[in-house]
């Protein structure tokens, strides 16, 4: 059987609803064809997540390029701040051998 997905448009109104308190959780839920208990795990989802709740499978490709941006500043961040310590070790080693 294969796994059901619901757009977040479709929960953030399912918790809406909830919300409102119109009809029981248990109701609401039979009505949108989902168990109840995944009424309330999206609702608890919205409350901590906010904006940020229902992001989807993950695999949106935007957000895959800014990582993908983001790791190559990153590792250009690292490549300069290696090769600075590289240089501060030798400007030490070098002071260091002038004091004996």
């Amino acid at each position: 059987m294969k796994r059901r997905t619901f757009p977040a448009e479709f929960k953030r109104e399912a918790v809406r609803q909830l919300d409102v308190g119109e009809k029981s959780a248990s109701d609401l839920a039979r009505e949108l064809g989902i168990p109840r208990n995944k009424l309330y795990h999206w609702k608890e989802e919205l409350d901590s997540k906010g904006e940020g709740a229902f992001p989807g499978r993950g695999n949106n490709r935007r957000s895959k390029d800014r990582l993908s941006a983001e790791n190559a500043r990153l590792k250009q961040e690292l490549a300069e701040a290696r090769e600075e310590n590289e240089i501060l070790k030798k400007a030490a080693a070098f002071f260091a051998r002038d004091l004996k």
